[in-house]
């Protein structure tokens, strides 16, 4: 482990959760338009092309050597789409070297992977998450928005299993009547492969996407549906907080894991924040705003540990158990903008 300076007292929010996650957007452009994040008919096609207004690699790099002194140890990149930002693996390889961060990941559309796994493994990333709706050619493009081709996302995952990523995880969103019907044939694909298929109940992020609570399909439902066709069994979690309930196939043939933000809420033990590409922080997922960091990131590391423990510790979100009562926040943080 890299050694690091951490401040005094490490903070807690005011339901005492510490700080350990960062999900960093690199970018708020993307080359698709799915519905559940940035749809089309609401996003116009040359959003986010004002790369002035992007945090720049140096400033990245400060912020989170900033976040590792306040108890950060796992980041996470994201976008929108993060393989859109230019010289990312550069970007990776002074991250991969941030004292205290000891688990790098990324998550990406795969659409741009096959071209990029190789030097982004190089440079230093060691986990990769992958978006993947439908195995149906048709689907997945409408899923998109019309972007995008399931053949170059397949192109990528075995593109960067060849340059040495193992277990990739694939996060699938499921709506009841558009891709709940394409479940079972995404784990009879993957099973066996090492990847493990991660299936996330579709949720109110934002208020551009229509959020119907009918198109959920709860993940017990879900993980019913698989254990009738593949006995499952749980396994424990590997930390505690982890977002997914995680089962086992009983014949070996891998995991699958569930995310189950609406029907059984994990907001007790979140300590996640978010970083927009321009600097803003999120505390939830779900938030109505963030606040500008840039400013007080001028000024070092060490004054911007400073500040986010003081944010931090005055935290009080929990959306997810609040959901559908007046004390919900109406307005709500796009998830293009902070990455999921």
């Amino acid at each position: 482990m890299n050694a690091i300076s951490p401040l005094p007292a490490l903070p807690v929010d005011t339901l005492r959760r510490p700080l350990h996650d960062l999900r960093l957007s690199v970018i708020e452009a993307c080359n698709f338009r799915c519905g559940y994040c940035m749809p089309a008919d609401r996003v116009p096609e040359d959003y986010g092309l004002d790369a002035a207004t992007r945090l720049s690699f140096d400033e990245i790099e400060t912020l989170v050597r900033g976040f590792a002194r306040v108890g950060v140890r796992k980041l996470r990149i994201t976008g929108g789409e993060p393989l859109l930002r230019k010289s990312l693996p550069d970007l990776v390889a002074r991250l991969a070297t941030v004292p205290g961060i000891d688990d790098l990941a990324l998550t990406t559309n795969g659409s741009l992977l096959a071209r990029q796994a190789r030097a982004l493994r190089r440079a230093g990333l060691r986990r990769l998450t992958v978006s993947l709706d439908a195995l149906d050619p048709a689907l997945f493009r409408q899923l998109s928005g019309d972007r995008g081709d399931i053949a170059a996302v397949l192109a990528g995952l075995d593109a960067a299993v060849e340059a040495g990523f193992a277990s990739i995880k694939l996060n699938c969103v499921v709506q009841r009547g558009i891709n709940d019907g394409e479940v079972l044939r995404l784990v009879e694909h993957f099973r066996g492969s090492g990847h493990v298929l991660r299936f996330i109940e579709y949720m109110d992020v934002g208020t551009c996407n229509g959020w119907d609570r009918e198109r959920v399909v709860p993940s017990a439902e879900l993980r019913d549906r698989i254990h009738a066709r593949w006995p499952l069994r749980p396994l424990d979690p590997h930390y505690r907080g982890e977002v997914a309930k995680r089962y086992g196939f009983v014949d070996g043939g891998g995991e699958v894991g569930f995310v189950s933000s609406v029907t059984a809420p994990f907001c007790g033990d979140c300590h996640r924040a978010r970083i927009s590409a321009d600097g803003h922080l999120y505390t939830c997922l779900f938030a109505a705003g963030g606040t500008d960091l840039r400013p007080v990131l001028r000024a070092g590391e060490t004054a911007l540990a400073e500040h986010v423990a003081g944010l931090w510790s005055r935290r009080a979100d929990r959306y997810s158990e609040l959901r559908g009562s007046p004390r919900a926040a109406r307005r709500r943080v796009e998830m293009f903008l902070v990455g999921g």
